[in-house]
């Protein structure tokens, strides 16, 4: 069964293992735990029997007016199992009343945003993968 959590109150590295698929250069799981912990808002998904975090979902926010959703990510062997949309729902359901709640997504998943109420929209960025794992260059 998995169990969802709004807090990071006793998690540990060792619970945070297998995320960043495909990252050429990815947080380790110490700097996931900070990531975590200084988010503004966080959703965790915990599989009850190994417990071991199977997903997440982050946003920083002013608490004001917007927030911002930088991080949802479900382990592979846990995903097509609704998890990550029920961790977007429930950060929605934390997030509701901001004016705006942005995210940016590959185009394969802008589906299954739109399901959840978001708008395509354009965006710029940098990124410094020098600095993927958290660490700056």
């Amino acid at each position: 069964m998995i169990r969802y959590r709004i807090d990071c109150i006793a998690l540990s590295s060792s619970q945070l293992t297998g995320f960043f698929v495909g990252w050429p250069n990815p947080p380790s799981p110490e700097t996931h735990l900070r990531i975590l912990q200084q988010s503004d808002y966080v959703v965790l998904a915990i599989d009850d029997e190994t417990n071991q975090v199977v997903g997440f979902v982050t946003a920083i926010s002013d608490k004001i007016l917007s927030a911002y959703i930088p991080l949802l990510e479900v382990l592979p062997e846990y995903q097509f199992r609704g998890i990550g949309r029920e961790l977007m729902e429930r950060m929605l359901t934390q997030l509701d009343g901001l004016y705006m709640i942005d995210l940016t997504c590959d185009p394969n998943l802008q589906k299954g945003y739109r399901q959840l109420g978001f708008q395509k929209m354009t965006a710029m960025m940098i990124r410094n993968f020098d600095c993927q794992s958290g660490r700056r260059g």
